[in-house]
């Protein structure tokens, strides 16, 4: 029985601006401090999504940091190398969706970070770094640059250009993704096909 957990979102085409985060290395530590991970439901997660980078002692916002200016903004996140590194936490996932992250664009994302992602709705987005690295140009010249996510045909761009990749997505997730779907849900879609199974089952019996 599902308790707690909000419906997942159904996914198909995103066209958003960004945020660029072009730091290595973000572990979930840093997505999420160990400290408040006490909650039991996903929601709430986002108020405290970067804490320690968003947010002095005092609880006053770090003008320097991405979250904090306001020239930046949208549903796609794009980051440095190797996002999502550390502890297994799923916790990192519920924080960038629960903040309003559809997607989240890097060359590289941590394994265990990539499926607690597209469990939880949120969209890990691989692409090379060279193709990294004009994104991040493109967002410093215009923080109003709007990118276009294809989930069907998986493609991710830049709106009105040429400047466009594909990306892989585990298909069974992508069904999922598409539908908006939790494993329980995928499972539930397939009761019909799952009893005549079992009819043609017991007559062979």
């Amino acid at each position: 029985m599902k308790q707690n957990l909000p419906a997942m979102q159904k996914f198909t085409v995103i066209q958003s601006t960004a945020v660029p985060l072009p730091n290595a290395d973000i572990d979930t530590d840093q997505i999420i401090p160990a400290r408040f991970l006490k909650a039991t439901t996903r929601e709430g997660f986002g108020l405290n999504l970067f804490r320690d980078w968003r947010y002095n002692s005092d609880d006053s916002p770090k003008a320097d940091f991405i979250l904090n200016n306001p020239r930046y903004h949208g549903q796609i996140m794009v980051a440095g190398h190797n996002f999502g590194c550390g502890s297994s936490r799923e916790h990192a996932a519920w924080a960038l969706a629960d903040y309003g992250f559809k997607v989240v664009v890097s060359s590289f994302f941590a394994d265990i970070f990539r499926g607690n992602a597209l469990n939880n709705g949120l969209l890990p987005v691989q692409v090379s770094e060279e193709f990294l690295q004009k994104i991040f140009a493109v967002l410093a010249e215009n923080p109003q640059a709007e990118f276009l996510v294809n989930l069907e045909k998986q493609t991710f761009g830049l709106v009105g250009t040429d400047l466009e990749t594909s990306f892989d997505i585990d298909p069974f997730r992508k069904v999922c993704m598409i539908n908006g779907y939790d494993d329980l849900d995928y499972l539930l879609s397939q009761k019909s096909d799952i009893e005549a199974f079992e009819e043609r089952t017991l007559a062979f019996a």
